[in-house]
């Protein structure tokens, strides 16, 4: 098995659901932090849910959280991790439109 740490990155990120990231084929994904940063000029909330495409549910990690103007919002980090299997994946939601940078850190086990 080999382990490898990633990176996946999404910019301006508005009001349509955006995937951040999709764990591959093959993979089981450890989600070792998640943060989304505030980049318009005016206060905005985010929405980041975990999608089990297994058993086909969505759940939310956060459900319109806010985010001051310059501010971020780490939503998985510290001692909390999710795990992803195969297909399973990360997405994020703003309340404005292109006003969230998004950075999903992984460790992928394939």
């Amino acid at each position: 098995m080999a382990n490898t740490f990633k990176n996946a990155l999404s910019a301006g990120i508005g009001t349509g659901a955006t995937i951040v990231y999709t764990a591959g084929s093959g993979v089981t994904a450890t989600i070792i932090g998640c943060t989304v940063a505030n980049i318009s000029s005016a206060q905005i909330t985010a929405t980041v849910t975990i999608t089990d495409t297994s058993g086909t549910v969505t759940s939310h990690i956060v459900k319109n959280a806010p985010i001051p103007v310059g501010r971020s919002l780490v939503a998985i980090g510290g001692d909390h991790k999710i795990v992803l299997e195969t297909t399973d994946k990360i997405t994020v939601t703003s309340s404005a439109s292109s006003s969230i940078d998004a950075i999903v850190s992984v460790l992928e086990i394939t």
